[in-house]
């Protein structure tokens, strides 16, 4: 089993991680900076008595009038160009990219932040408006709002620049395979997993109480800190059966413990968080999964863009090598909570059987995943006899696809450079060979 050794440094407690889910909502975001713009426009009528009589003559009467008017216009045409862009790129993602990366983008942060920038500033410009209809800033108070909307039109600008060199990457395909495997590397820092090479030994039951799910869905979190509390509170050990990416029903265990009642076991479901859909955050496995379908697109007769899943075996060699490295953080000791270790042999089946089969017909993926292989197995030696197995797969799929024996014949050398060559058919073997 591996063990956590610090709670707060893997899966951070439920209510850090509501909010970070909260922060990256766009709603949120727009309503945060909406909030913010309309007590800026109403801050003036507030700061008015403080500011000098001599400096208010020197502001022109309709110089905010004519700059807000302006302002109000401008940001509702860019506002609802934004929204259009955003919905272009979920749309075309969805479509030629894979549904399960538009999260992602949803998700971007500079997007959101331009929408919610122009939103902002909309509604800065319609209160100030109102507001100085009704006559309550007076002379001192428009100096105010004259320098709050010169400040708005500042940040319009940087946010406009920003969005403006933000839409010549969002959405498209290279941007969108940097994102997920960001999203995978972050998932594998901050969940607490170590990856497994030798089947793992099963947990000893005996005697020992089950914990079953009360619901049916994904896990997308775990409260490690709850669980440390629970298990502090009973001085017992609890082994964590299922982590984030398990699809779970009430049969299912989802953690052992040495000692408990009914109430111990609701405490520990509490510390479970279920969701219909899996999530990027703790689940390494799902950014795998998403990077093969985005080569598994790429090589459809409809797309037949090789190129795209070439660059998906370049990511995925950095990830999985990422969770092989040894040095990396997280997975180590906690004396009461054990969490499972991912396969190294599922890690490899989420990302490479789905392109060795789309791609078996096209030597260039071909070769480029037995090459992927091998510098897997060059960091990893102890998993060289599970790699090897993927690639005399990979090698197999080929030879039943490929009608051009120079390109087989590629294919065999790059194995035969890599691996066994005593599994590799005779070279000069005018026909496709099964013999792997």
């Amino acid at each position: 089993m591996s063990q956590l050794a610090d709670p707060v440094k893997g899966m951070t407690s439920r209510w850090r991680w509501v909010v970070r889910l909260l922060f990256r909502k766009i709603w949120f975001r727009a309503a945060l900076f909406s909030l913010s713009s309309v007590a800026l426009a109403l801050l003036a009528a507030f700061v008015a008595p403080y500011v000098p009589y001599d400096i208010s003559t020197k502001i022109g009467s309709d110089a905010v009038d004519n700059i807000l008017g302006v302002l109000a216009s401008s940001m509702l045409a860019v506002t609802t160009f934004s929204l259009t862009a955003m919905v272009s790129a979920f749309s075309g993602a969805n479509s030629t990219i894979t549904p399960r990366a538009t999260q992602l983008l949803v998700e971007d942060s500079t997007a959101q932040n331009a929408l919610s920038t122009f939103i902002g500033a909309f509604l800065f410009s319609i209160v100030g408006i109102c507001a100085l209809s009704t006559g309550i800033y007076g002379k001192s108070g428009r100096v105010i709002l004259f320098i709050g909307t010169i400040l708005v039109i500042a940040i319009i600008v940087i946010t406009l620049l920003r969005w403006i060199g933000h839409l010549s990457s969002f959405g498209r395909v290279g941007s969108t395979i940097d994102r997920v495997e960001k999203a995978t590397t972050g998932a594998i820092d901050r969940s607490g997993y170590s990856v497994s090479v030798a089947p793992q030994k099963p947990i000893a039951t005996v005697g020992r109480r089950p914990v079953f799910a009360t619901k049916i869905g994904y896990i997308t979190h775990i409260d490690i800190r709850a669980l440390e509390e629970v298990a502090a509170g009973l001085d017992c050990a609890i082994d964590v059966q299922a982590m984030p990416g398990a699809f779970v029903t009430t049969t299912r265990q989802i953690a052992w413990l040495d000692r408990g009642d009914m109430e111990s076991d609701a405490k520990i479901r509490e510390a479970f968080t279920f969701d219909h859909h899996r999530q990027f955050d703790h689940d390494p496995r799902l950014g795998l999964i998403v990077l093969s379908e985005i080569a598994s697109r790429a090589l459809s007769p409809a797309v037949n863009d090789p190129g795209t899943a070439i660059a998906v075996l370049g990511s995925g060699v950095r990830v999985v090598t990422s969770m092989l490295d040894e040095g990396r953080p997280g997975g180590a000791g906690s004396e009461r909570i054990s969490l499972p270790k991912l396969s190294i042999g599922d890690l490899l089946d989420d990302l490479f059987r789905p392109i060795a089969r789309d791609g078996a017909g096209t030597v260039e993926v071909a070769i480029k995943l037995q090459r992927s292989l091998a510098e897997i197995a060059a960091v990893a030696p102890l998993a060289r006899g599970l790699l090897a197995v993927r690639a005399a797969d990979a090698l197999a799929r080929s030879e039943s696809a490929m009608t051009c024996i120079s390109d087989l014949q590629s294919v065999r050398a790059v194995y035969r450079e890599h691996w066994t060559s005593a599994l590799v058919p005779d070279q000069s073997d005018p026909a496709p060979s099964r013999k792997v």
